[in-house]
C-alpha cells in the first residue's frame, strides 16, 4: 500500500490582498508584483488555451457554454477555435480569426493544431505566422462517447502520442444515476469504456475509441490534464463526484455532502488505478474511503487502500478545469516547476457558499507537491445567483513564450495576460 501525502486545506488570501489597489489587474486579485491586462474579450465559451511560439494565441471554444453565458438573444459568435494575435505590441489581441467546430481541447506541435472537435479529436495544418489553417483537417480520433454527464475529451500531447480524457457518463456508477439509494453497478462496467485515460496515435486517422489502449482507470472526469516537462509525467486534478447528501441522506449531512469530496491532484501512471467509482477522497481522514453506492458509510474503506492515492487535494466541489506547470524565467524563483490550476468553482455546496472560482499555485520538487497551495489568481465571480456582478469562471491556462501566463474565462468570454515586475522597477 502507498502511503498519502496529505496537505491541509489553505484559502489563502493574504498574497493577493497585497495588490488588491493595484491599478494593473483588470478586475483580478493578485499577489504583489502582478498584473493582469484583458487580452481578449467577447470569446464566448472559451475553454483551453495555446500558445505558438511567435505569441499567436489559440482558443478552443465551446458552443454551449458561449451561448448559455451570453443569453439567448445574442448574436455574438460562439464554438470552434479562435486565432488571436496583438499586432501593435498593446497587450490586447486587435486581429481575430475562428475556425473549426470547437469543444475543449487544444495543443500545438510541429506546425499542427490539435483541437477536440464535437465527438472528434482533429488536426489542423498551421503554417508558422498564420492564424488559420492551410487545408481541410485531418480526423484522429472520432466517435467518442457524448452520452451523460462528461464528455469535454481533452487531451495531452506527447510525441507521437495523444492521452485523452474519457470522462464517465454517471456520477457515481448507480444504477439509477443520481437517484435516492441507487446501489453501484458492481463491476462498474463504465470503466470498460470511460472514466479514465486512454492512448492514441497522433497520426493514425479515423481511429475508433476501440482503436485506443487504456492507460489509467478510475478517473471520474480529468480536465486538468497536462504533461510536467520539467519531469515528463502526466498530471490531473480531478473532478470528484457529486451528492453525497442528496442521494444518501441517512449517511451524510448537508455539510459533510458540501465539504466531499476533495479535488485531487494525481500523477496518471500506466496500469494505475485511482479508485473511482468505489472509492472517494475523504477531507476528513485524508484519503480513500468506500462509497456508499459499494457498501460504504463515510468511514470504511475496504480495499480503497490498494487504489493509487493522491498527491494533494483540495476543497470538494471546486471543480479543477485547468492545470499548467509554469517554467518561466518572468514569474519569481519560487513559481518555477510549481502548478497552476484553474477551478471553475461549484454548483452543489448548499447550505454552505458555492466556492472555488479561482487560480491556485502548489509548489513542486522531486514531482511532488512541497506543502499547501495558495490562492494566485482571485476575483473572477460571486457565488452563482448572488446578482453582485458579471459572472466569470476560470478555465484554461497556457504559458507564453515570455514566460506570462493567459488565464479563459467560458462565462464571461474574458482573456487575461499575468505578467510580473518586481515592486519597485
Amino acid at each position: 500500500m502507498k502511503k498519502t501525502i496529505l496537505f491541509a486545506f489553505v484559502f489563502a488570501t493574504s498574497a493577493h490582498a497585497q495588490n488588491r489597489a493595484s491599478r494593473c489587474t483588470a478586475g483580478l486579485l493578485l499577489p504583489e508584483g502582478f498584473c493582469a491586462t484583458v487580452f481578449a474579450q467577447g470569446i464566448a465559451g472559451a475553454r483551453h488555451i495555446v500558445v505558438a511560439p511567435n505569441g499567436d494565441v489559440f482558443v478552443n471554444t465551446e458552443s454551449r457554454r458561449g451561448r448559455a453565458a451570453a443569453g439567448a438573444n445574442t448574436t455574438a459568435p460562439s464554438g470552434g477555435i479562435v486565432g488571436l494575435r496583438d499586432t501593435n505590441g498593446d497587450g490586447k489581441a486587435d486581429l481575430q480569426e475562428r475556425f473549426g467546430m470547437g469543444g475543449t481541447g487544444i495543443a500545438l506541435a510541429n506546425n499542427f493544431l490539435y483541437a477536440t472537435a464535437g465527438n472528434s479529436i482533429v488536426r489542423y495544418r498551421i503554417t508558422p505566422g498564420s492564424l488559420t489553417p492551410t487545408g481541410n483537417p485531418d480526423t484522429i480520433i472520432t466517435g467518442l462517447p457524448m452520452s451523460g454527464s462528461h464528455h469535454s475529451h481533452n487531451f495531452v500531447l506527447q510525441g507521437q502520442t495523444i492521452y485523452l480524457n474519457v470522462g464517465s457518463a454517471t456520477n457515481a456508477c448507480q444504477q439509477r444515476d443520481r437517484q435516492l439509494e441507487s446501489p453501484g453497478v458492481n463491476p462498474c462496467t463504465e470503466l470498460n469504456t470511460r472514466a479514465g485515460v486512454w492512448e492514441f496515435d497522433a497520426n493514425r486517422l479515423r481511429q475508433q475509441p476501440t482503436d485506443g489502449r487504456r492507460y489509467a482507470t478510475g478517473l471520474r472526469n480529468s480536465i486538468a490534464f497536462v504533461r510536467n516537462p520539467l519531469d515528463g509525467y502526466l498530471y490531473a486534478t480531478v473532478h470528484g463526484r457529486d451528492q453525497l447528501h442528496d442521494n444518501w441522506p441517512k449517511l451524510f449531512t448537508v455539510e459533510k455532502s458540501a465539504e466531499n469530496p476533495g479535488e485531487e491532484l494525481v500523477r496518471i501512471d500506466r496500469g494505475a488505478d485511482y479508485g473511482w467509482p468505489y472509492c472517494y477522497y475523504d477531507v476528513d481522514s485524508h484519503g480513500l474511503v468506500l462509497a456508499p453506492e459499494y457498501g460504504g458509510d463515510g468511514q470504511k474503506t475496504a480495499d480503497c487502500g490498494k487504489k493509487t492515492p493522491a498527491l494533494m487535494a483540495f476543497p470538494g466541489h471546486w471543480a479543477p478545469n485547468g492545470m499548467l506547470f509554469y517554467t518561466g524565467s518572468q514569474f519569481p524563483n519560487q513559481y518555477r516547476g510549481g502548478a497552476l490550476i484553474a477551478f471553475h468553482g461549484s454548483w452543489n455546496r448548499a447550505p454552505l457558499p458555492q466556492a472555488g472560482f479561482r487560480v491556485v499555485f502548489a509548489s513542486f520538487r522531486f514531482n511532488r507537491p512541497t506543502g499547501t497551495f495558495t490562492t494566485f489568481a482571485d476575483g473572477f465571480t460571486a457565488s452563482p445567483g448572488a446578482g453582485s456582478g458579471q459572472v466569470r469562471r476560470p478555465v484554461g491556462l497556457a504559458q507564453a513564450p515570455d514566460g506570462s501566463v493567459f488565464i479563459t474565462d467560458d462565462a464571461g468570454g474574458n482573456i487575461w495576460r499575468v505578467t510580473y515586475r518586481a515592486p519597485g522597477r
